[in-house]
């Protein structure tokens, strides 16, 4: 635990300068002498009376960008953690899982695990100011954490643009009327035949979006299945690339460009969600879907699937143990209230998923009641929803064209926010490793059109004509198990490892002066941290298995194979992998006994708490890099000799010029 030995590193230099005990330890050629905060270090052979005080270095730390103002990150956070998921999947979730009963669920998942590991992971991006794998530092025997989340985070992006070029595709066939997938359209006359809002076709049974989605976008028609992607499709190949490109352009300055983007993308879907919900509630039909959204089963509260759903929601949506919300804290100033932030961010989120329901199933109800079908006839979820289900819907209404736009619009303002953070996890967590990238503006630029360049070129396997196969099975690995370990072994690390105490020391430290409030929703934290969030994710990663063991992964009426299943379980097994393979290395890296080499590589390395004090009122608090931060730790990086050469070399020229 590191609750005693972190708390040093709590106290003023000044205090901590008189301290008297010193212990001395002999690595790599130098005499590191330790005095609580202050170290004095000397080549080996010199006397420890002859021991010379480091002058600070300057140079050596590399300011960090910050917001340009609070409300840059709340709007960032919240357009990461409002996503496409709040839209296309809460709803369809909640209508599945007993209607409105299913917010209960919901709810208890969300204060209990959700809100603790986003605050959790705001906590530590913002104490830490580093990107998710420079953070552990803090605990180097968790290094693997960050590098999961690196390779959740790469899952995560390689898919994600794929929905935004879907959603360019329709926005750019939404510039018609009649819409290409309507009844109206000439060459949809035969699947509708006389009747304008029919569902039948006297071929295959399909409905002309039906059509149009799988014959027109994916050509999945023409894939036998994961084995048989077939040639890249073109015209959905320019629409990836357009929008890597616009990526690019919004985050090849940092949080500078990405900052202001937020502004647009973050609040344009609200608008748009009010508009729909407003001319959904006019509709004929309307109530019924509200009704079938919200209509309470309390028989359902006994499922354990519903539970999952809730906990697997909470994440998907929240975007927690991927990174970004991680690196997009570390932007923070020191001093922010980040339990305010996470309570905002988490209330708004949640009321959004809630709050869309209302905009997807009011119109899904008219469409119910135009064709005279139930409304579970109808809905859908994920791209189901988004790109079969609701464009039929708006199809129908007066005016098509322009609800179609305004649709997919939100569509693609809800996913260029999520992967922005996504994209930031990656990008931090790089540059965090490689510093002279964020000082180098050309360097910068180079590596991250390199990244999305590559990006887009495996991207190109999802856009062919069996890539909807390879989507489905990237879109569940990436989500599956391999996330919640890196989040359990995140919350039991900080818990247990770090120290529980410790951690919301340093919260309340970032706060102060910290309002009673916050010092009360922090004691629940703590138990959450300590007890109940660690228990709920055990019961998650329990049920995961056990439905992966027992259930087939499928997209449609295909039905995957098994090789297909273990590409998918290596996938998310290699992600948590990396916190067993990183600790191995860490303990490695230590020397004495199996339980010393244990002890010391949890506790935080000297360059800990280096970089974490951005504010301006705080530069004078902050240490020299020469200067071993924590009383009893022996673990030393380069950055901690760089300065003790560098100021020996010096006095060295100078005894020569005497």
């Amino acid at each position: 635990m590191q609750d005693e030995s972190g708390k040093a590193a709590l106290e003023s230099p000044a205090a901590v300068s008189g301290s008297s005990a010193q212990n001395s330890v002999h690595l790599n050629g130098h005499t590191v002498t330790l005095n609580g905060h202050n170290s004095t270090a000397t080549p080996s052979p010199q006397p420890q009376s002859d021991s010379i005080v480091i002058s600070p270095v300057p140079a050596l730390i590399i300011p960090r960008e910050q917001w340009g103002g609070k409300y840059e990150f709340l709007l960032s956070c919240l357009g990461y953690s409002v996503g496409l998921g709040n839209v296309w999947r809460f709803p369809y979730l909640c209508y599945r899982n007993g209607g409105g009963v299913f917010l209960i669920p919901y709810f208890i998942m969300l204060f209990f695990t959700g809100v603790p590991l986003f605050l959790m992971e705001l906590s530590l991006g913002q104490y830490g100011a580093a990107g998710p794998i420079t953070v552990w530092k803090c605990c180097p025997l968790l290094k693997g954490i960050g590098i999961g989340m690196l390779c959740v985070s790469t899952l995560v992006c390689l898919y994600y643009n794929i929905i935004i070029a879907w959603t360019f595709y329709f926005l750019g066939n939404s510039f018609q009327s009649p819409l290409p997938w309507s009844c109206d359209a000439v060459a949809n006359v035969g699947l509708c035949g006389n009747n304008s809002t029919g569902n039948s076709s006297a071929g295959e049974g399909l409905s002309p979006t039906e059509k149009f989605w799988n014959e027109q976008v994916l050509g999945v028609v023409h894939s036998e299945g994961l084995h048989d992607p077939g040639p890249v499709r073109w015209p959905l190949a320019l629409c990836l690339l357009a929008a890597w490109v616009i990526v690019f352009l919004c985050i090849f300055k940092g949080i500078r460009s990405s900052g202001k983007v937020v502004y647009v993308t973050a609040t344009f879907p609200y608008f748009v969600l009010i508009v729909l919900m407003i001319r959904g509630a006019t509709l004929e039909g309307s109530l019924q879907g509200i009704a079938f959204y919200l209509t309470p089963n309390w028989s359902r509260l006994a499922n354990a699937q519903v539970w999952n759903d809730a906990a697997s929601q909470v994440f998907y949506s929240l975007g927690i143990g991927v990174g970004g919300l991680l690196s997009m804290a570390s932007y923070n100033k020191f001093d922010n209230n980040v339990i305010r932030d996470t309570l905002i961010i988490t209330a708004g989120n949640c009321g959004t998923s809630f709050f869309a329901g209302f905009a997807i199933f009011s119109i899904l109800g008219h469409m119910a009641w135009k064709k005279g079908v139930p409304v579970e006839e109808v809905a859908d979820s994920g791209p189901g929803l988004a790109f079969v289900a609701y464009p039929e819907a708006l199809a129908l209404l007066p005016g098509s064209p322009f609800w179609s736009i305004m649709f997919f619009l939100m569509l693609f303002m809800l996913g260029i926010d999520t992967l922005f953070g996504n994209m930031e996890g990656i990008t931090s967590a790089v540059m965090d490793e490689f510093p002279h990238l964020r000082t180098n503006a050309l360097h910068k630029s180079l590596f991250l059109g390199a990244l999305c360049l590559c990006f887009y070129l495996m991207g190109l396997l999802l856009v062919t004509d069996g890539g909807i196969y390879w989507f489905t099975l990237i879109d569940s690995s990436s989500t599956s198990f391999g996330l919640i370990i890196i989040t359990l072994f995140m919350c039991i690390g900080i818990s247990f490892f770090y120290g529980i105490n410790q951690f919301c020391q340093d919260i309340v430290d970032m706060i102060c002066p910290c309002p009673p409030w916050c010092l009360k929703v922090l004691l629940y934290f703590k138990a959450c941290w300590v007890f109940v969030t660690p228990f709920l994710l055990l019961f998650i990663l329990t049920y995961i298995f056990i439905e992966m063991y027992n259930t087939s992964l499928h997209y449609g009426s295909y039905v995957y194979p098994r090789w297909g299943k273990a590409l998918g379980v290596c996938m998310a097994a290699t992600c948590c992998l990396q916190i067993l393979i990183w600790a191995i290395v860490a303990i490695a890296k230590e020397t004495g006994t199996l339980r010393e080499r244990f002890q010391k590589s949890i506790r935080p390395l000297n360059s800990w708490r280096v970089n974490n004090l951005n504010s301006n009122n705080r530069v004078e608090e902050q240490m020299e890099p020469g200067r071993v931060e924590t009383p009893f730790t022996v673990t030393l990086t380069d950055m901690d000799f760089t300065a003790m050469n560098w100021e020996n070399a010096t006095q060295a020229s100078q005894h020569k010029g005497q």
